[in-house]
């Protein structure tokens, strides 16, 4: 069977998913067929998929941070705790503290459009992979950044509602510049 990405307006990326019963063969196939369309992906290059993203209705993501990484593998993931490193570590502050350079997400149902998402520095995570193993992990930085972003889309939320809901400008790529979206 074929996957492959499906992009908005698409019923399945404003729906939750399902939790997975049972990580059986079948999981592990479509989990395989998510893997090989990540990989795929060169421009832009994608760092995570949720199922949902290939139209099926499965609590279930996999992400790869960088070029060179391993994919990981997330079933049924629940996020337990949020924070901000910044507001949570007074230590950290100092008067010298360059403004955080605000990076835009970027999602491969939503080609071509690119907005700033706030989001936790941290999360506490409770998932398991393929084999089933439960785990319960912290999670930082940019691969902090994926999985929210790819929670959101388990629970039928894309980028650009979030981006919006924060009152976020949003961009459209067009040749190969950034050009602002007016609404």
């Amino acid at each position: 069977f074929m996957l492959k990405i499906v992009t908005v307006p698409n019923d399945n990326l404003i729906l939750s998913t399902k939790q997975v019963e049972k990580i059986d063969d079948k999981i592990k196939k479509i989990v395989y067929e998510m893997e090989k369309i990540l990989v795929a992906q060169d421009d832009p290059p994608g760092v995570g998929l949720a199922a949902n993203q290939v139209g099926l209705d499965l609590s279930i993501f996999i992400i790869k941070p960088a070029l060179k990484s391993k994919i990981k593998v997330f079933v049924n993931p629940k996020i337990i705790t949020r924070t901000d490193l910044f507001k949570d570590s007074p230590k950290r502050v100092s008067p010298y503290k360059k403004k955080k350079k605000v990076k835009l997400e970027g999602c491969l149902s939503i080609p071509r459009i690119w907005g700033p998402v706030k989001r936790s520095d941290r999360i506490f995570l409770h998932y398991q992979d393929l084999a089933g193993k439960k785990h319960l992990k912290w999670f930082t930085g940019f691969e902090a950044t994926i999985i929210q972003h790819e929670i959101d889309h388990l629970n039928g939320i894309v980028f650009t509602q979030r981006a919006l809901e924060q009152k976020r400008q949003l961009y459209r790529e067009e040749n190969e510049e950034l050009v602002k979206i007016e609404y």
